[in-house]
């Protein structure tokens, strides 16, 4: 019995380092030929590699590629598993690129073992010509109204008076990088770009690189990506109105800016002056309604901007600010009288007026009676006033 029990733990141990040396047999190899391309489009890049050599026992595996990618001045890395031997994506190439991949074969063939090949890696730079001091400084761009784009820049700290630099851009849906058309022009150098018609270009990633050209020195280039209805500034408010529905209430109403922004679009914050005492609030709709500070309140003022809201996009430019709209209080005793004296003047018109027609349909009358009727409406306007 204990020679059995001795037997059948040498069978099991032998089995399992039989299975632990035949999973550490299965190797598989990194992807062949590796690299990171540059097509030539601002900043869209590509990571593509070849099938790796395989033994033929792993010829019938699926493979699959754990990619990894990153700016080299980050600390995080990108990682896409895929089964691919390409993969595409936007990087800002003010600053260098560096990938790693590996392949990994699938559990059917390793009897349920995870099992990867060593690392390849690849990088890619752009060529330091001209110092950082000649590229641009001050980039800013901004989509009016989601119709069209505005972007400007200063000239760098020590680029030469005969510097000028030239603007090109990409998203995807163009076969090529284009050239600026429409330069913004300060002392007849390029100072910005305005672009119109940017067809299907949102929700994209919108590349741009800004160089320049001098006879004294090199000039580094500058590179900018970012997705269009993230800079979108709409048009302010208009048609503002203010009223007072209670003693207790306002409402303030505007109208949703002009241009292609869906109403639904928007945000918009207000600014509302209660006898010069000012205060905030924030809306989703072109209307609100507020309490008021007090019941006797003599002057309600309000202004408005707006803003495309985190449904569109993730973030934005907030419009200028409306023109104010203010509602003048009637609640005080000379306001009543100011508001009553317009309608005491039009019925004692209407009644004049009304003499003289009577007075005409009915000459045979006596003196005594058109008499009466002149005094009628002076004895009402006494009493309305």
């Amino acid at each position: 019995m204990t020679f059995m029990d001795v037997d059948t733990r040498c069978l099991g141990l032998f089995l399992l380092c039989t299975i632990i040396g035949h999973s550490l047999e299965i190797k598989v190899n990194p992807p062949q030929d590796f690299e990171i391309m540059d097509p030539g489009l601002l900043g869209y890049l590509y990571l593509q590699w070849k099938p790796p050599v395989l033994m033929e026992n792993f010829k019938e595996c699926t493979l699959e590629y754990e990619l990894k990618y990153r700016n080299v001045d980050s600390d995080n890395w990108k990682t896409i598993i895929t089964r691919n031997l390409i993969y595409k994506d936007g990087f800002d190439l003010n600053k260098g690129i560096e990938g790693k991949i590996r392949t990994h074969l699938s559990e059917q063939c390793t009897n349920g073992s995870e099992v990867q090949s060593s690392w390849m890696e690849a990088s890619y730079g752009i060529s330091d010509a001209g110092s950082l001091e000649t590229k641009i400084q001050d980039m800013k761009c901004i989509y009016y109204n989601w119709q069209y784009l505005v972007c400007s820049w200063k000239p760098g700290k020590v680029a030469h008076s005969d510097t000028n630099y030239t603007m090109f851009f990409w998203y995807e849906g163009l076969d090529h990088a284009l050239q600026c058309s429409n330069y913004l022009r300060d002392n007849e150098k390029n100072v910005g770009c305005k672009l119109s018609n940017l067809v299907s270009s949102d929700y994209k990633d919108f590349f741009i690189c800004v160089n320049g050209s001098s006879n004294m020195e090199p000039i580094r280039s500058s590179y900018t990506v970012f997705q269009l209805q993230n800079i979108v500034k709409p048009l302010p408010p208009e048609f503002l109105h203010i009223s007072v529905e209670n003693p207790t209430e306002m409402r303030m109403k505007w109208s949703i800016p002009e241009g292609p922004i869906p109403p639904r679009c928007y945000t918009y914050e207000l600014v509302v002056r209660e006898d010069g005492i000012s205060r905030e609030s924030a809306t989703d709709k072109n209307d609100m309604k507020l309490k008021k500070r007090a019941n006797d309140s003599e002057e309600l003022c309000f202004f408005v901007r707006s803003k495309v809201n985190i449904y569109c996009a993730d973030d934005g430019i907030w419009s200028e600010w409306s023109e104010e709209e203010c509602w003048e209080g009637f609640e005080g005793p000379d306001s009543k009288i100011i508001f009553l004296v317009p309608i005491c003047l039009f019925f004692v018109f209407l009644l004049l007026l009304l003499c003289l027609i009577m007075e005409k349909e009915e000459p045979e009358l006596p003196l005594s009676f058109h008499m009466d009727l002149y005094k009628e409406p002076y004895s009402y306007e006494e009493t309305l006033c």
